[in-house]
């Protein structure tokens, strides 16, 4: 979070591109360390609303520059009641987790407050070795937001969760590799090839299989073992159902790697 007295434009602009089947979201507020306005966040609800409306099979995050996301921008702050702005913040963080895509967040340099669980919010972290985290919210007389407080307890556990919050340390990304938030720590040279081998994995995969399994793992925390075994069965009732289904069946008795379309 950034909160000095310099003046930010109004909105944090968000830069996508597309090659193959990766879509890219790119944070560009790269003066102030990609910090988000709170004219921003309807911005950032939007651009992830229309990656997903599109058909992309993977989508990657990332911050322009050396840092990822230094979260809210509060010397940006509107007139307007703060309960409405956050209810911006929260379509945003809806926006990212409700992806039926997979998402890959690169993290290079600073991703803190909101933009730690903006990285969270995703499907996969990579980040490089000088990546720092961290849940800083108390550090600006501030309670955690962006998803933070459903986010971390399911990832780490309740109390390393409140020791995050509330201590409110930096953490390198080495250290959450252990927890197993971070997927992979590389050099920042190789953080682009990195994320590029697992969007190319991802995007080979079979786009509609991977959509429903990415949501029932989602659900898994407020649903019972039936409510779970039923949604499997109606998900794999339209996976058998598909083209790619029968692909896969082709490609393994002809021992070659299949070819998903999506249908």
């Amino acid at each position: 979070m950034t909160s000095t007295d310099e003046a930010a434009p109004a909105v944090a602009p968000f830069a996508v591109s597309r090659e193959g089947h990766v879509a890219t979201l790119t944070i560009s507020n790269p003066r102030r360390k990609n910090s988000i306005g709170q004219a921003a966040w309807g911005a950032l609800r939007d651009a992830v609303s229309g990656i997903a409306d599109g058909d992309a099979r993977v989508l990657v995050i990332t911050g322009e520059g050396g840092d990822f996301c230094a979260g809210a921008d509060l010397s940006a702050r509107g007139e307007r009641h703060a309960l409405i702005g956050m209810q911006e913040v929260n379509e945003a963080c809806l926006a990212v987790h409700r992806m039926r895509v997979p998402v890959i967040c690169r993290v290079d340099g600073y991703a803190v407050g909101a933009g730690m669980n903006l990285a969270l919010a995703g499907d996969f972290v990579i980040a490089s070795d000088r990546a720092r985290f961290a849940q800083i919210f108390v550090k600006r007389g501030l309670s955690v937001d962006f998803g933070g407080s459903w986010l971390l307890p399911r990832l780490v556990g309740l109390h390393r969760a409140k020791e995050m919050v509330l201590l409110g340390e930096m953490i390198d990304a080495a250290a959450l590799h252990g927890l197993g938030i971070v997927r992979q720590v590389v050099p920042p040279e190789e953080l682009d090839a990195a994320v590029a081998v697992l969007a190319e994995q991802l995007a080979a995969g079979p786009p509609v299989a991977l959509a429903q399994s990415k949501r029932l793992l989602n659900d898994a925390f407020e649903s019972s073992f039936e409510g779970a075994l039923e949604a499997e069965a109606h998900a794999q009732a339209v996976n058998l159902a598909m083209e790619d289904a029968a692909e896969a069946g082709r490609a393994f008795f002809e021992k070659r790697r299949p070819v998903f379309r999506g249908r």
